[in-house]
């Protein structure tokens, strides 16, 4: 790759984060916590059931209080105004899901992986998962065997250690792993097919449940995803134990910035600029091919639109951000200043807070946060060596759910509820119906 890090620094190595692994609870149904993004939450039962709630909000908007009764949301009526045909293929492909329960364990077992690999940017499904897959070969064909075989790894010792079922068949316990086996892949200084680094992939990749299944257990207490950070944790380990001098699995050289960039503004090339959008996206999975960002938004505009806008505002504002600072031109044109951004938008702006003209501009905010925090984190990681990865939108995003507010349209989703910003949106507005017509 082009020797470039996620700490921001054209010296450095590719960047890759990722984001999301929220296992903030016991999962929800695998189909209905479908696009449960990355959070793992409270099991409601079985969502084939469907029973119906009555909901009444509290004072504080970020809970909400479930009544079984006869107003539950069906999952379909968040894309009523498709066509049938596609309403099968977007979303979290819940009837698919639901096909697959009397087929072989294989072909479940491929879903479950796609899954994961999809989840990384909050998406639960399986044919995103394979349109990322498509994207990640279209970059680097070994990037895409490291991703896959992570995925594979961890989503076997999830099922080995017997973690909730609901939560491995939305890939809950993969994309962790799956950013883990592609960052590695990236950062080893042995280059391309260098085949012994499956071992350590596969080594790293089993503690990603174990660090999922822990975290979880914390954060469920506040009904709070755990996003990327096992993957944060367990790529950190990793560089720490080898290092860039280590003689069988060396790593990239991290180093803090020591002189003055030379930023000429009469250089800023607006195609460039153009062309950061996609690759900041693309970033997420640590690839900086404009055409790979691409497919990976359409992999996001399967699933859900108004995920792929947040997506791209986000890029947007991590480039702005990093022309506020006068960044070196390479480093945005390279999606440094994107990745971060764009999770943190997409978190936000629908995904775990339900989509509102006031959620929709604290999304915006968190953005900017977060870029702003990733160049501080990375100057500050880069002196002990180590890439700042998505630990900007972990810790930016986590402090922006952790807001309180008495405005009642900041209203923050129970992960149990989580699926895609336009089901979350409906289970919103038939929360507030509720309370509305409510007597109380």
């Amino acid at each position: 790759m082009n020797g470039r890090s996620l700490t921001g620094h054209a010296a450095d190595v590719l960047p890759r984060p990722p984001r999301r692994d929220p296992f903030g609870g016991k999962a929800g149904e695998a189909t209905r916590g479908g696009f449960l993004r990355l959070q793992l939450a409270p099991a409601r039962g079985r969502a084939d059931q469907e029973p119906e709630e009555v909901i009444a909000m509290e004072d504080n908007p970020a809970g909400v209080k479930v009544d079984h009764g006869e107003n539950q949301v069906s999952p379909c009526r968040g894309r009523r105004c498709l066509p049938k045909a596609l309403r099968y293929v977007t979303g979290d492909m819940k009837e698919f899901a639901h096909w697959l329960k009397d087929r072989p364990p294989v072909l479940q077992f491929i879903d479950w992986v796609l899954r994961g690999i999809s989840q990384v940017v909050f998406v639960n499904n399986p044919l995103s998962g394979i349109l990322i897959l498509v994207g990640l070969l279209v970059q680097n064909p070994w990037l895409a065997l490291n991703g896959y075989v992570g995925t594979v790894v961890s989503t076997l010792t999830a099922l080995l250690l017997s973690q909730d079922r609901s939560a491995i068949a939305a890939g809950l316990h993969g994309y962790n792993a799956t950013l883990v086996g592609i960052l590695m892949a990236v950062y080893s200084e042995k280059g391309d097919y260098f085949w012994w680094l499956l071992f350590p992939v596969s080594a790293m990749s089993m503690t990603c449940p174990l660090f999922s299944s822990a975290l979880g257990s914390i954060f469920g207490k506040w009904d709070l995803p755990v996003f990327t950070l096992p993957f944060n944790m367990a790529l950190s380990m990793y560089l720490s134990a080898t290092g860039h001098y280590n003689p069988f699995f060396p790593s990239k050289l991290f180093q803090p910035v020591s002189s003055t960039p030379n930023v000429t503004w009469s250089d800023l090339s607006a195609l460039q600029l153009l062309k950061s959008l996609p690759v900041g996206v693309g970033q997420i999975y640590a690839c900086d091919n404009p055409w790979t960002g691409g497919i990976f938004l359409c992999a996001i505009l399967l699933s859900s639109p108004l995920m792929c806008l947040h997506a791209t505002i986000g890029s947007l504002l991590g480039i702005a951000a990093g022309l506020s600072l006068s960044a070196p031109f390479g480093d945005i044109y390279f999606g440094l200043w994107g990745f971060n951004s764009s999770l943190a938008c997409i978190a936000i702006g629908g995904m775990f807070m339900a989509l509102t003209w006031q959620t929709h501009l604290l999304a915006l905010a968190c953005a900017l946060f977060t870029a702003y925090l990733g160049v501080s984190m990375a100057n500050l990681m880069a002196v002990v060596g180590l890439p700042s990865c998505t630990w900007p939108f972990c810790l930016a995003t986590l402090l922006f759910l952790l807001l309180t507010t008495k405005n009642s349209n900041i209203y923050k989703m129970p992960l149990s509820k989580v699926t895609y910003p336009e089901e979350n949106r409906i289970f919103y507005l038939q929360a507030k119906k509720r309370l509305a017509e409510s007597p109380l």
